[in-house]
């Protein structure tokens, strides 16, 4: 039996008022809000995010593979599932593949992890999805899209929904689209994408997985429906005889936007964190055509650990109150350089120092036990040489030691440095940048846990490190 062993999700801190946007423009506001991505964050390190709070309770080292799906990854040429991977701690031996250039990648992406498991090529599979997708100020798009990242694992064992059946759609069509140059996303004449796009290749997908599984509307308890607005999806379910009060999943237009490949994936999320066993769930996804999934909830469901996922994500946030900063965030407003940083990069040395830098590991003294981050040959206590194990940080929660506020070393459009000093229990301490915070909150004793971000680019490379931030656990 194949199906979802596991599931997490990532939203951003950040929310951006829709009427802020609109009135930026003289225009009407589309109403609720959208997520927005820190300045040091991307697409690699939402799914980050996503594939930490998946493998909460499971032994990443028997993770098989990882299949990352993105419209915007960081790099053009150089595989963003391997630095998951990396980040995540994943071993070595390891299936490693990225999707991309469809909003149907994140679907793709899940059924080839369940294809893979079911022809024997692995036992266990994590699929993460994430976009950060940039549309043209002052269009529906800008209000309408947000950021946000999913994940699941694919197994065997313990599987808490299994895959029933699938389908799958190709409808080429230029209704979403981004050239090789491209920085914003294009979309074609909005009642040509509904009517011949969107409702024609969705409504086809759907009739051929209830046909394919001998099922009615009726025997479905949620169905899962990402949809370019906020009537269009209830519309496709009352054609297609679903009740759309009784068995639609929220869209999370309202409150987080459409995350585009990611988006159908946060919606197969929210509706498993509320389902029971016996539930039966259809999701399908749009772009070039259409993909869809009909999931059967097993007795698993009642005994899988809580994880953040979609609802504790939504519970935390802090909220933009300037356009130009949302602009500035996004790389569509450059702001006044900063200080530059006084570093040196180093492809080779960066490589050599991954177990730290990418891994978060520190060292743990054979001898007297000290605990030591970075990674050290020589332990500061008792002068003992190579006698260490490595230790993984990333999951652990610290508390703050010291810190300090430098309100003029940051970027100009976010110049408050909040630099700490916080220990974690077994005596490791650490020197870190915080993210995602309020500075005049910060305070001693205060719980922080590690985040990985984009810190900045240099030697034509991306350069990603550890960051802390508040513990968001509902709240902040």
């Amino acid at each position: 039996m194949v199906g979802i062993t596991s599931f997490g999700a990532y939203i951003p801190i950040y929310r951006l008022s829709r009427d802020i946007i609109a009135n930026s423009w003289d225009r009407g506001s589309l109403k609720g809000e959208r997520s927005v991505a820190n300045n040091d964050e991307d697409s690699v390190t939402m799914a980050v995010e996503a594939g930490s709070d998946c493998l909460k309770g499971l032994d990443s080292k028997k993770v098989d593979g990882l299949f990352f799906a993105t419209s915007n990854a960081p790099y053009k040429e150089k595989l963003s599932a391997g630095l998951i991977a990396t980040v995540l701690d994943l071993p070595e031996e390891l299936i490693t593949s990225d999707y991309a250039n469809s909003l149907r990648a994140g679907t793709a992406a899940l059924r080839g992890a369940v294809d893979t498991v079911k022809a024997g090529s692995a036992s266990s599979l994590l699929v993460t999805a994430a976009d950060c997708r940039l549309a043209y100020p002052r269009s529906d798009q800008e209000q309408w899209f947000g950021d946000g990242s999913a994940a699941f694992s694919i197994g065997t064992d313990k599987v808490i929904a299994t895959i029933e059946t699938s389908s799958s759609i190709n409808k080429d069509i230029m209704d979403v689209w981004r050239n090789e140059d491209d920085q914003y996303v294009k979309v074609g004449e909005s009642r040509f994408i509904l009517n011949e796009g969107y409702m024609a290749s969705m409504k086809e997908v759907i009739s051929s997985i209830l046909q394919k599984s001998g099922k009615k509307a009726s025997d479905i308890t949620k169905l899962v429906l990402p949809s370019p607005d906020y009537r269009t999806h209830t519309t496709l379910a009352k054609m297609l005889g679903f009740d759309p009060n009784a068995q639609l999943q929220d869209t999370l237009l309202g409150s987080v936007g459409h995350c585009g490949v990611a988006h159908p994936l946060m919606l197969l999320v929210a509706a498993l964190e509320s389902s029971n066993p016996g539930d039966t769930i259809l999701m399908a996804s749009y772009g070039d055509g259409a993909e869809a999934l009909l999931f059967h909830v097993t007795e698993e469901i009642t005994k899988i650990k809580p994880q953040r996922g979609i609802k504790k994500y939504l519970q935390s946030k802090m909220m933009l109150t300037s356009y130009e900063k949302f602009l500035s965030f996004r790389g569509q407003l450059e702001p006044v350089p900063a200080e530059p940083f006084r570093t040196f990069p180093s492809a080779s040395a960066y490589w050599r120092e991954q177990n730290s830098i990418l891994r978060c590991h520190g060292s743990r003294c054979k001898k007297c036990g000290r605990s030591i981050f970075p990674v050290q040959r020589i332990c500061f206590n008792c002068r003992s040489k190579d006698e260490y194990e490595e230790i993984r940080y990333a999951e652990e929660v610290g508390n703050i030691f010291t810190f300090s506020i430098d309100r003029l070393a940051g970027r100009s459009d976010d110049p408050v440095v909040v630099q700490t000093v916080f220990d974690i229990d077994d005596g490791a301490r650490f020197y870190l940048s915080m993210t995602d915070c309020y500075p005049e909150t910060v305070n001693i004793g205060q719980q922080v846990e590690f985040t990985f971000r984009r810190i900045y680019e240099g030697a034509g490379f991306h350069n990603y490190f550890w960051k802390c931030r508040p513990l968001r656990d509902g709240g902040i």
